[in-house]
């Protein structure tokens, strides 16, 4: 099988390659084997990739990306009932994803319905559940009363999850995008926010008008500078709460500031998800299947290229001024 592979970690255009590997063996109890035929190249996929020095796999191994994807059942290991050779299906978390085929736990598994196509059921679990985690976080931030809150990376796939949860909840939220073609592009998607491209110089002051003040909460996924000078314009007692690096970049505040203004950080990592109990885990994944049947639209794909063209799509992952999501595809059949 077809599968990209680094050996090290360290920038993802020097590091990846493709590789032939042999079959995956057979499904285990509670497993399933799984033709993987769309998988997304997430931001976060990168940062996996850029790691640390050295190795990226224990014993010098070479380590496969991705988490997430969609495609058809080839096999069922003991003891799975409800999924069956032939099903589509969507999986998260699954390592090993940038690969053609892998096994997977049957309860990181999800059967899709008819009516979602391939790259839909490829992005229909990490963003929704991602935003459903932040937006967790945010109702403890408030304090079950909503007040007026500001995102980074808002073009993303999970920014626009976001968006159109405060339009459809009258939230006030500012978008904040890197491009002028961004925010035009997510100001005719969401005409009843506001959206400010940071290339612009007045950006800071026209967010905080837009608010009719600092903002309360700050949902961040950039890092770096552009996170720094938001967290120091919170309001005293406000929140950032951080789900991503983009910037490559630390957030950098003193001490002296954060305790005086009693300003709170928080982490939110998808990678914790599969921790939560099995009933908030169910009532995400509910949520992602019927966002995917509702709201298609919001799942839009910047760009799909075949596996083997990995290093483009690499390089298409942090373009600004993309909207939607970078997918990896392989052949819908499987190959001789």
């Amino acid at each position: 099988m077809r599968a990209v592979v680094h050996d090290h970690y360290g920038d993802p255009s020097q590091v990846l390659r493709l590789a032939e590997l042999p079959p995956v063996g057979a499904p285990g109890p509670g497993e399933v084997s799984i033709r993987v035929t769309v998988r997304p190249a997430h931001p976060g996929d990168l940062l996996g990739i850029t790691g640390g020095d050295g190795p990226a796999g224990s014993e010098g191994k070479r380590r496969i990306p991705g988490f997430d994807g969609a495609g058809v059942v080839t096999a069922v290991g003991r003891d799975v009932a409800d999924l069956q050779p032939g099903q589509r299906v969507a999986f998260f978390p699954v390592s090993g994803a940038w690969a053609e085929h892998v096994v997977a736990a049957a309860s990181a598994v999800v059967a899709v319905p008819d009516e979602i196509d391939e790259p839909t059921a490829a992005l229909m679990l990490v963003n929704p559940v991602t935003m459903r985690m932040l937006l967790r976080a945010l109702d403890e931030a408030w304090a079950g009363t909503p007040r007026p809150f500001v995102q980074t990376a808002a073009g993303s796939s999970v920014g626009r999850l976001v968006a159109a949860a405060a339009e459809r909840h009258d939230f006030p939220l500012v978008n904040l995008v890197r491009s002028t073609a961004g925010a035009a592009a997510l100001t005719e998607r969401f005409p009843s926010l506001t959206t400010i491209s940071t290339s612009e110089p007045d950006w800071s002051a026209r967010m905080r008008d837009a608010l009719g003040g600092p903002a309360s909460v700050v949902l961040d996924a950039v890092g770096g500078t552009l996170a720094t000078d938001l967290l120091a314009g919170l309001a005293d007692g406000g929140s950032l709460i951080s789900y991503g690096g983009l910037s490559g970049s630390p957030v950098s505040l003193g001490a002296t500031d954060v305790v005086g203004r009693e300003l709170r950080i928080r982490g939110v990592s998808i990678g914790r998800w599969s921790r939560l109990d099995a009933e908030q885990r169910g009532e995400d994944v509910a949520f992602a299947l019927a966002t995917a049947q509702a709201r298609p639209d919001l799942f839009e794909v910047a760009a799909s290229y075949d596996l083997a063209d990995f290093a483009t799509a690499v390089g298409e992952v942090g373009r600004p001024g993309k909207v939607g999501a970078v997918l990896l595809t392989s052949p819908t059949e499987q190959s001789a």
